[in-house]
Parts: C-alpha cells; structure tokens; sequence
C-alpha cells in the first residue's frame, strides 16, 4: 500500500465530506483481534482481554471501503493505545511525513483553520490528528451530536472489518499456524481485499455483515487542551453551519 500524496489525501477527504458529512476527515481508524492457536513459548504475551489468544490488525480506511495503511503483529495483550502508538503510521503522523495537508477552515463561515483527522473510537487517545467521542452518559446535547456525527465517518471501518471476514472466511476461526504465517496471512487478505474491492466494487448488502472480531479495550487518557479545542470546534459546527435535518431524532 503506498503511501497517498497530498493530494489524494484530500481526495480521501472529500470522500468523507461527501459521504459522512464531516469535513477534514482523512480516515477512519480501528484495530481488531485476530483469534490465532496460542504460540508456542509465548506465555501470555497473546492473551487478550477477552480471554483468548490473538495478534492485532490495526487499519485506517477512506470512505471508498479501501484501505489506506494496516499495521499487523501486535500482541493481545498489549494495551489500545500503546499498539496504535507504536505503529509505523502513527510515528509518521506525529513526525508530520505523511504529506497530510495543513489545516484549512471547514465551512465559508467559519474562519478558524482546522487540521485534517482520523476519527476513531474510544480506544484511541485525542491528538491534534485523531478525533475520537466524547466519554460519559451524562453529556450536552452538542456532544452527543458530535458522537453522531464522528459515528457516521467511522462505521467504514467497521463495514471494511465485516467484509474482509465475509469474504475470506479463515478469519472465522483460530489461525492455527505460526505466528508469523499468521501475520502474513492477515497482511495478503488485506492486499487482495484492496484489489477485489477495486476491480469488482461492493454490494451494499456486504457492509452490513457484522464482523465476528473482537475490538480493542478503551482508554482514558487525558487529551491535551489544544486537542480538547479542536473536538469543541467541530461539536460547534455540527450544531450550527454544519447540521444536518435529521441528526436530532438520531440521538
């Protein structure tokens, strides 16, 4: 998977503008548990919190059900964030190789220039880059439209992740094979799901297969103040220029 340019990084966001109606969004990240035979003189390294053995696959996917960049091999047991941390692409994200764009306003009233984000799930930590929901059950309304809104763009990953079992049915069962035939067995159905995908397009009745994977554990690290900003930002817009008609009855 080569690396996108900047401008099919903006591609990637007018995609998700135009199906998710979130702006300056370039991705939807997720990672899953791929159940696997426990390796031998391995201990509990790939024990998970679900109580069985797995290896993780950590994905970000455009709003075209392809993906941008997989990251294979994790332990179970390691902690959410620390897999994501580690990663190859989140080391590029915070060192700004990426050729992402600089940030750039969401709407011809709103001024403030906002940065281009992958949006995640609550196991992922807020940064300048990566937008995840508001926590707790007793919040305002404007956040859990928000968390509406952040849903939207991110079920691509979730359809992708239900895809990919739906169509190589391996993933059903534990990979009973060296760890790291495993891995490379992860790493080619993501490959050839790229290229299915692109060759043959998608039936609609395929996103709504529900992956039998496990998701990663949730974490509650404090973001930063700037991060924290950004989110309320978007929150704003959402409940204002950028609200759509129906968002109120989805709450």
């Amino acid at each position: 998977m080569k690396e996108p340019s900047t401008e099919e990084w903006m591609e990637i966001a007018r995609g998700f503008e135009k199906y998710t109606n979130f702006p300056n969004c370039i991705g939807a990240v997720d990672g899953k548990h791929i159940r696997i035979i426990k390796p031998l003189d391995s201990g509990s390294m790939f024990y998970n919190y679900k109580h069985f053995f797995s290896t993780v696959l950590l994905a970000v996917c455009n709003a075209n059900y392809c993906f941008i960049c997989i990251d294979v091999g994790a332990c179970g047991k390691s902690n959410d964030s620390t897999i994501f941390k580690n990663s190859t692409f989140f080391k590029k994200l915070t060192e700004k190789s990426l050729n992402i764009p600089g940030p750039k306003p969401v709407s011809e009233i709103r001024t403030t220039r906002l940065p281009h984000v992958i949006v995640g799930d609550e196991a992922f930590s807020l940064s300048e880059n990566i937008m995840r929901p508001y926590c707790g059950k007793n919040i305002t309304k404007e956040k859990r439209i928000f968390n509406y809104r952040l849903s939207r763009a991110r079920r691509y990953i979730e359809c992708y992740f239900g895809i990919l079992v739906n169509k190589w049915r391996i993933f059903h069962k534990p990979l009973n094979v060296h760890i790291e035939f495993a891995q490379n067995i992860i790493k080619a159905c993501c490959v050839l799901y790229n290229y299915v995908r692109l060759r043959d397009g998608y039936r609609y009745e395929d996103i709504l297969f529900e992956t039998a994977l496990d998701g990663l554990s949730t974490t509650t690290i404090r973001p930063g103040v700037r991060s924290r900003n950004t989110r309320d930002i978007f929150a704003d817009y959402f409940m204002k220029e950028g609200r759509l008609p129906w968002q109120d009855k989805m709450i």
